[in-house]
């Protein structure tokens, strides 16, 4: 092709830079800073400028993966941090040792290894933004991959007498939002580890359910 042929520049410059999104991990690299920018920004700030520039593309290589824009792009980015993170709990949960303090440690320990989910900042101000049935989508993924396992681990507790019956549902909820909230501990104020103050907050956790401190 003649590349001074004005007529035919547009057609070449959008192919050169679509194919560079079809390397293999483009779409994740893409998630990955989008992901950053809207967990630095939040969603309202965030433009597809900003997305465009972080990774050195042009709105057409990024529409050729995401047609329907930032919202999809959000959505995405949504969507895979949270089967991440039911992904990791389920690894976490399994290999433990296998008494409630060992299983909940370990996940503590796994979702601090990783960034903030923040599901009160999802619930209140992210998801606002997501049309009706993406939103009931990632609620209902919060729900059966976070939620529900952790309510598993203390119904299983409960079953095998090392504490007493109880809300479970709500003490699963509680203990994300306890170790979620061990992110905005400033550095000068943490005690030993932000994992070893988890810990410290499963024993008190686990002393109020009546855990049967030999279990």
């Amino acid at each position: 092709m003649n590349l001074l042929d004005n007529s035919m520049a547009p057609v070449y410059l959008t192919n050169m830079l679509v194919s560079k999104m079809d390397e293999p991990n483009a779409r994740t690299r893409l998630l990955d800073v989008a992901e950053r920018l809207f967990m630095a920004r939040g969603f309202p700030a965030v433009t597809l400028r900003d997305i465009c520039a972080e990774m050195g593309l042009t709105h057409a290589s990024l529409y050729y993966h995401f047609p329907e824009g930032k919202q999809s792009i959000f959505m995405a980015v949504l969507e895979r941090n949270v089967r991440r993170h039911g992904d990791g709990l389920h690894a976490a949960i399994t290999n433990s040792e296998q008494n409630l303090r060992g299983i909940l440690g370990a996940a503590s320990a796994w979702l601090l290894s990783q960034s903030p989910m923040d599901l009160l900042k999802l619930t209140e101000s992210d998801m606002t933004y997501l049309k009706g049935d993406d939103a009931a989508l990632i609620t209902s993924l919060v729900h059966e991959l976070i939620l529900v396992p952790l309510r598993g681990v203390l119904d299983a507790a409960v079953s095998r007498g090392e504490i007493a019956a109880c809300n479970t549902g709500l003490i699963a909820g509680a203990l994300i939002g306890m170790v979620e909230s061990l992110f905005s501990v400033p550095e000068f104020a943490v005690q030993g580890s932000r994992e070893a103050m988890a810990y410290e907050l499963i024993d008190i956790l686990v002393r109020g359910l009546g855990m049967n401190q030999g279990a």
